[in-house]
């Protein structure tokens, strides 16, 4: 009878352990020497540790400086954000395509560069339906995300067409300088954990520094994500 009970014991104790091993490769559970089985912690610190930033591109897609872009962020495992213009994605429509099939989020930057002022407000919005639409036929979603020229924007848009601003919180001024080596080190001593980057991928020097900046940003530890997820994670 005693030899029984023991005999019964030990079926629990296995079973018991079993269930918690089960269950910790279920849930992520871990279970201490203690016996305190903590879930999703090892996860969850992981999580905390990652620091996340975001780099955009307005104004394309280029023909050429684009897909060397795309090119470089593929071989980095980078994703980005790009604002295109319409009649721009109506020119490259395939670039568009590869930017979605590569997992970039791609926002609306108005049909043609248009800034946004008292007296043109239904065109500018005009461009916008219009940027949606040349997007949507492209790669069949909705365009969600705007970034408006030279930062000019009625938030009444928001509502009347369901699309959410982003502006930005580094500007290296790319478009304004040839120099590559400048236009590195002001993204790279300026960028901190949440950032958004404001690039342009219509200009060699850009893209070029842009990479670069990439390369030394990962070696600091940084994470590219796109803008969505620093603005509601």
């Amino acid at each position: 009878m005693k030899k029984m009970t023991t005999a019964i014991l030990l079926l629990d104790l296995m079973a018991g352990l079993l269930f918690l091993g089960l269950y910790g490769m279920r849930s992520g559970a871990v279970v201490t020497d203690s016996g305190i089985v903590r879930i999703g912690e090892e996860e969850q610190l992981e999580e905390a540790d990652v620091k996340k930033i975001a780099i955009t591109f307005d104004d394309g897609p280029h023909p050429c400086y684009t897909e060397q872009l795309l090119d470089g962020l593929k071989e980095r495992g980078v994703v980005a954000t790009f604002f295109v213009t319409g009649e721009h994605a109506e020119l490259h429509p395939d670039i568009i395509e590869k930017m979605f099939e590569e997992g970039h989020l791609i926002g609306n930057h108005t049909y043609s560069h248009i800034q946004l002022t008292k007296s043109n407000r239904e065109k500018f919005k005009e461009e916008l339906i219009k940027t949606n639409e040349v997007l949507k036929e492209i790669t069949g979603e909705e365009v969600q995300y705007v970034r408006p020229p030279y930062g000019s924007w009625d938030k009444s848009f928001e509502k009347e067409l369901n699309m959410f601003p982003v502006l930005w919180t580094v500007d290296p001024l790319d478009w304004s300088s040839r120099n590559v080596g400048r236009i590195t080190e002001k993204i790279v001593s300026k960028t901190g954990e949440n950032d958004i980057i404001l690039m342009h991928d219509y200009y060699d020097t850009s893209v070029t520094a842009a990479l670069k900046a990439i390369d030394e940003l990962l070696e600091e530890g940084y994470t590219f994500v796109t803008v969505e997820e620093i603005l509601f994670d």
